[in-house]
């Protein structure tokens, strides 16, 4: 931008574009699923409900209005004993529909919303041996971050006459924003000790140990899939098996424009996934087909220290800089921390004793996250949900809830009263050992990725407006003046104020640098000509 200064001669405002990134609106809904389900003609009667397990599905977000109206579905699927049948385990699945509307803040109603879930409760409940109960609590966050470019006056091009100031400041460029979807697929065959898969009963898989590393327009990123499988089996003397491994995956993801130096913020979520069982080479069902597709939630951030001006004047023009405030976030700190948890979890009298474990499950929910000072103390639980063999014949399957309580310390230097923080739980590893038929010991490896920004105002030039100088005002000043310096007082306001500059007082002055002092005695000669 060119503004005319003096005789013709232009002066230029060089500005350049800054990338910010804020959280502008969040919005959080708690709703309850619910609907009664009847056993399909083809299943046998249920007797006791062993366990059950449940995930959100969303199909469709829109916004409008101010509102947000979220689509989707509970899909669940309940592991039951029933005594009519030789095989005596059974399972139900289903999906509960739902369409709900959030309100949202009017100047977040035409953003692109981030939805969250979190599936809080889940219980099955028998009405009869013919029909069941499904109920859920489920949590949906939504939050909406806006990304913008702040236009800011970075230097000036112009006559000698003109001064400026600059100062650096600490923003977070956000180089990368965007989602992506990476696949997973492989193919498990069944040990020789195993029968042949008849139906597929309970299954669970999640994610464990992802480690993801920035490298030159691309990311890694590693980690293991646990996989278990309750099925009934074609061995009539072993109607029920089960069996667990582990996949490991790897790969590249094209990133252009990010480097080992910038800091990552990539989150996961399964998207989707699928077990299916098809036939080997001899026509038998023992191979496990599994397919998982990740998506990805992609930032990149680039830590930069920029210099914008702050003040702009001229001994020979009034120079009045124009000033709005910019608000963004910047980034504080990003970091994963591990921590070790163990605990007990006793088998009630009112179930029957373990024989052997099948499988453990875990599911980290956080109570309350509580900042003090450069700390965040995060409370929660760990929901346990274990698999096991028991040893009465009557009830070959039975499952074992706890909660694993847990109080942790996440450091969190620099961080401030007004910080946005966010932390993210997972479990890294989980291990079961069983003491005894009635109790068994817990330890888990839990992680907190935990990100916190500063919210950040501060004041950018963004145009100038120039005048010509009041010459009564000049005149009335004297062309030499002595000062002794105030509290507070910085050289350049003393120059300003008196219409010379910083290197004119310094020479003067026989000065080696800008640094003043309370009670240093300067002489000031003003240096516009005013008889012009």
């Amino acid at each position: 931008m060119y503004v005319q200064i003096q005789g013709g001669i232009l002066v230029e405002l060089i500005k350049k574009n800054i990338h910010m990134n804020k959280l502008k609106c969040k919005s959080t809904l708690q709703l309850t699923l619910d609907d009664d389900f009847n056993v399909p003609d083809i299943k046998p009667d249920i007797d006791k409900i062993i366990t059950q397990q449940g995930e959100l599905r969303i199909s469709e977000v829109n916004a409008m209005n101010g509102k947000l109206s979220v689509r989707g579905e509970l899909g669940f699927n309940v592991l039951y004993f029933s005594e009519e049948d030789q095989r005596q385990i059974h399972n139900i699945s289903g999906e509960i529909p739902f369409d709900e509307v959030i309100n949202m803040e009017l100047t977040c109603a035409d953003d692109d919303p981030v939805v969250k879930w979190d599936l809080e409760d889940l219980y099955a409940g028998l009405i009869n041996s013919r029909k069941l109960s499904v109920r859920s609590v489920v949590s949906l966050d939504v939050s909406v971050e806006e990304l913008y470019d702040e236009e800011t006056g970075v230097m000036v091009e112009g006559p000698e006459d003109v001064q400026y100031k600059s100062k650096k400041i600490e923003i977070t460029d956000i180089s990368i924003d965007k989602k992506d979807t990476f696949r997973i697929k492989d193919e498990i065959l069944l040990p020789t000790n195993k029968g042949n898969v008849d139906s597929v009963l309970f299954t669970d898989l999640r994610m464990n140990n992802v480690e993801i590393r920035l490298l030159e327009d691309k990311f890694t990123i590693k980690g293991e899939v646990p996989i278990f499988i309750l099925y009934g089996s074609e061995n009539e003397e072993s109607p029920i098996e089960y069996y667990e491994t582990e996949i490991p995956f790897g790969g590249a993801i094209e990133c252009n424009g990010c480097n080992e130096d910038m800091v990552e913020d990539i989150t996961f979520s399964i998207l989707s996934k699928s077990i299916e069982i098809r036939p080997d080479s001899d026509g038998e069902e023992r191979v496990i087909d599994v397919e998982v597709i990740l998506e990805m939630s992609i930032k990149v951030y680039e830590l930069q220290e920029p210099e914008i001006l702050c003040d702009i004047y001229s001994p020979c023009k009034e120079i009045t800089p124009i000033y709005r405030n910019a608000t963004y976030e910047n980034l504080v700190v990003k970091n994963n921390s591990k921590y070790r948890i163990s605990d007990r979890i006793q088998v009630p009298d009112k179930q029957p004793n373990i024989l052997q474990i099948c499988h453990s499950n875990g599911v980290i929910r956080i109570d309350d996250i509580i900042p003090n000072g450069t700390d965040l103390q995060v409370e929660g639980v760990i929901d346990m949900n274990i698999l096991y063999i028991s040893e009465e014949d009557s009830m070959p399957i039975s499952s074992l809830n706890g909660a694993i309580p847990f109080t942790q310390v996440v450091e969190v230097k620099g961080m401030k009263a007004d910080s946005n923080y966010e932390v993210r739980p997972s479990i890294d590893q989980l291990s079961i050992m069983m003491l005894d038929g009635k109790e068994i010991e817990v330890k888990a490896v839990m992680n907190l990725n935990t990100i916190v920004f500063d919210k950040i105002t501060e004041p950018i030039i963004t145009d100038v407006e120039v005048a010509d100088l009041d010459l009564e005002k000049l005149q009335s000043m004297p062309g030499i003046i002595g000062y002794v310096v105030k509290k507070d007082d910085s050289l350049w306001d003393i120059a300003k104020r008196y219409y010379t500059t910083v290197e004119t007082i310094m020479d003067i002055n026989d000065m080696e640098d800008d640094n003043i002092n309370e009670g240093d005695k300067l002489i000031i000669m003003k240096r516009v000509d005013v008889t012009i």
